[in-house]
């Protein structure tokens, strides 16, 4: 007996097309075996017999064309289905996608993509990810959630260059973590007092004749002659020593910087890096590149630009030092987690990132305002160009082709080039703010401008600022 032939459906989905249905071929008898379903996951397919084969091939030339979903949307089935709505998918008790899925949130919610050692956790929690689906492959065959999540899975491995053999995160931070990571020992510590929020980072730079941002983003600019400490606490020492720029002036700028990374347990022991205008080694003072083990590399070096610019990359203590050479001076920046950073002793509180330049040794009003400095008398002394080649307009004009944003860093680099005439202090002023884009971890604090020390753009107007930046050199000369 034969059944009457039964009008399917095509499933729903923004995908289903909604043209003309092509001309339909004549049924086939029916199976003498019951077919099985075409998907059983996403992108795999049962292996039918012949004849359910055939059945299923001309049923799919009467049904509209379908495409596959989108990375964004299995991505969104991922975590929707898996994290949020776990109780409607109705999963077999032994398929254990939920948890795999809860794990890997878990293990990367503590991760900042802006801070060193992300790429390498990351992959290692995306490996483990990965040996937890294949240890529930077979129950979780069917799934949705699960082919989702193995697509997933394979295309953030490769927009990662993550390699599918390493390393894996433990699930269980508190018993198995790198004593030399500092962000994973931070993890640890926020697992175990259920605390989500990641360590905050702080940011200190120094560039310029020279110009200071402290940890607490005040902008000063200052004399320092001599050598003076940026950092001096229980796990790094950076001085720094300043020399006059131009005879006359009390203006100055880094020609040494020296850098302690003092012995931390099985991490590291101790090295000492040193910098001098035209001796920019891509090594420490002991002819080494990294500190510790040297597969862990929990210190290194790295150098980006040979004689100009070189990286070093701490860690064990979550920290990230460049230093620069622009022209004939040094600059250098950092980015140090806050409780690290903080930690120092008493006798140890003369440091310039921490607390700014000495009162006698600032120039401005300590948060880089200085057109504040207008109240001060002018001098009766004439300017005798005592910056040759450049007027207060050509200085504005040069400057602003590198940093459009006329915030803090443009009014130093228009400072620099009436003090010194040298246009090295253009790019050295361009490549601080690199710095504090590429290591400063919050972007809405970029910009310091020079009526506010808080970052909220000032309502002067640019004459007050170019009559301030006049005053200030004239001071400067005196």
């Amino acid at each position: 007996m034969i059944n009457k032939k039964r009008k399917r459906s095509a499933p729903p989905g923004p995908c289903r097309s909604h043209g003309p249905r092509p001309a339909t071929a004549p049924a086939p008898p029916p199976s003498p075996e019951p077919t099985r379903p075409a998907w059983t996951g996403m992108g795999l397919r049962a292996a039918p017999s012949s004849a359910a084969a055939a059945a299923a091939e001309v049923e799919q030339r009467r049904r509209p064309g379908l495409c596959p979903p989108p990375l964004e949307l299995l991505l969104l089935l991922l975590f929707s289905l898996g994290l949020l709505h776990a109780g409607d998918c109705q999963q077999p008790a032994q398929c254990r996608i939920q948890k795999c899925t809860t794990d890997f949130v878990s293990l990367t919610s503590h991760l900042n993509s802006a801070v060193d050692g992300f790429d390498s956790e990351f992959c290692k929690a995306l490996r483990a990810y990965a040996g937890c689906t294949q240890r529930t492959s077979k129950a979780c065959r069917g799934n949705l959630v699960y082919h989702s999540a193995v697509l997933g899975i394979s295309d953030l491995m490769s927009q990662r260059n993550c390699s599918k053999d390493g390393p894996t995160s433990s699930t269980n931070p508190e018993v198995t973590h790198d004593p030399c990571n500092y962000h994973s020992h931070a993890g640890a510590r926020e697992h175990r007092r259920g605390d989500q929020n990641p360590p905050s980072y702080l940011f200190c730079g120094l560039f310029g004749d020279p110009h200071l941002r402290t940890f607490k983003d005040h902008f000063q600019t200052c004399k320092v002659e001599g050598a003076w400490p940026l950092i001096d606490n229980n796990y790094l020492s950076v001085q720094v020593t300043n020399v006059p720029v131009v005879p006359g002036s009390s203006a100055t700028a880094t020609n040494k910087i020296t850098i302690i990374f003092k012995a931390h347990h099985e991490c590291t022991d101790q090295k000492v890096y040193q910098a001098v205008t035209d001796d920019l080694p891509a090594a420490f003072v002991d002819g080494t590149t990294s500190g510790g083990d040297s597969d862990a590399k929990s210190l290194r070096i790295v150098e980006r630009e040979s004689g100009h610019y070189v990286e070093m990359h701490a860690r064990y203590i979550g920290t990230t030092v460049f230093v620069r050479q622009v022209g004939r001076y040094l600059t250098l920046a950092i980015r140090m987690p806050e409780d690290l950073a903080m930690s120092y002793e008493e006798s140890q509180d003369l440091q310039l990132c921490v607390n700014g330049c000495p009162l006698s040794e600032r120039i401005d009003d300590g948060q880089g305002q200085v057109s504040a400095i207008l109240g001060h008398s002018l001098p009766r002394t004439s300017l005798v160009q005592a910056w040759p080649g450049y007027t207060l307009e050509t200085a504005n004009t040069q400057c602003h082709e590198k940093m459009p944003v006329k915030d803090i860093y443009f009014q130093s680099c228009v400072f620099d080039l009436l003090t010194t005439g040298d246009a090295n202090f253009t790019a050295a002023a361009h490549s601080a703010l690199e710095d504090v884009e590429a290591l400063h971890p919050r972007k809405e604090r970029w910009h310091i401008f020079p009526s506010s020390g808080n970052g909220t753009p000032g309502g002067g107007s640019d004459l007050s600022v170019s009559l301030g930046l006049t005053c200030l050199i004239l001071i400067v000369f005196l």
